[in-house]
C-alpha cells in the first residue's frame, strides 16, 4: 500500500462555525479549540458543541488545553467529539496518557533544549508539536524559532508551530520535514477571527512545497 507522503494541515484557534468550514473547504486536515481560557481564541464546550455539529466527517478535532485538572478535561471529553487532546503546559507523561485518547504533546523551543530527551519523556505521545518559547507565555506568540535546533532523531512525527505564516511555511517545511504544520494567527485578520485569503494562501503554499521538497 502506497501511502501518500504530504504534509498534514492544523488550523488552530477556531472560534466560530463560518472559519471552520471555510479551513475544511480549503483543505485543512485538523482544527484545533482553544479551552485555555487566558487565551483571546479560547472557546467554551457549548461553542464548539455548535462548531462541530456543523463540520463534515473525516475532520480531526483537537483539544488545546494548559494544565488542566482532571475534571476539567474529562468535562470536554464527554461533552465534545474530541479525537485529539493537545497539552500545552508542564502535564506529565502519566497525565496525558490517563485519559486513554490519543494526545499530542507541546514543547516549547528554546536555545539549549534537549529536544530528543524531552520528546523521550512524552514517548506515549501521537506527535510532538514544537512552538517557540516565550518566558511567560503558552502559545500562540505569532514568533517563529531557530529552526535548525530541531534534531532529526525524534522519534515521534512532529508537528511544527510557532509563527508559520504564507510567506515562511514553504522554507519551513523545506527545513524542517514535519509530519505536519500547525497555523492560528498566520491565517487571522483578528484574533480568532479567521481571514479566508490568508488560509488559502497558507494551504496552497503547504500543498506546492510537500514533504519531498
Amino acid at each position: 500500500m502506497t501511502i501518500v507522503n504530504r504534509v498534514r494541515i492544523k488550523i488552530c484557534g477556531i472560534t466560530r462555525l463560518e472559519d471552520a468550514r471555510c479551513a475544511v473547504e480549503l483543505g485543512a486536515d485538523a482544527l484545533g479549540f482553544n479551552f485555555y481560557g487566558k487565551s483571546p481564541r479560547h472557546v467554551t464546550v457549548e461553542q464548539v458543541r455548535s462548531i462541530t455539529a456543523g463540520l463534515p466527517p473525516f475532520v480531526t478535532k483537537v483539544a488545546l488545553l494548559v494544565d488542566p485538572n482532571e475534571e476539567q478535561l474529562r468535562q470536554v471529553l464527554s461533552q465534545l467529539p474530541i479525537d485529539l487532546i493537545q497539552f500545552h503546559g508542564t502535564e506529565s507523561a502519566q497525565f496525558c496518557q490517563s485519559f486513554g485518547r490519543p494526545y499530542i504533546k507541546v514543547i516549547r523551543v528554546a536555545e539549549g533544549t534537549d529536544l530528543n530527551e524531552e520528546s523521550n519523556r512524552y514517548g506515549s505521545a501521537a506527535a510532538i508539536l514544537l512552538d517557540s518559547y516565550v518566558e511567560g507565555v503558552a502559545g500562540g506568540t505569532g514568533r517563529t524559532f531557530d529552526w535548525s535546533l530541531i534534531p532529526k532523531t525524534i522519534s515521534q512525527p512532529v508537528v511544527l508551530a510557532g509563527g508559520l505564516n504564507a510567506d515562511n511555511i514553504s522554507e519551513a517545511i523545506r527545513t524542517v520535514r514535519p509530519f505536519a504544520v500547525d497555523v492560528s494567527g498566520g491565517v487571522e485578520r483578528e484574533k480568532g477571527i479567521k481571514d479566508r485569503q490568508a488560509m488559502q494562501r497558507f494551504i496552497k503554499a503547504v500543498s506546492e512545497v510537500g514533504i519531498n521538497a
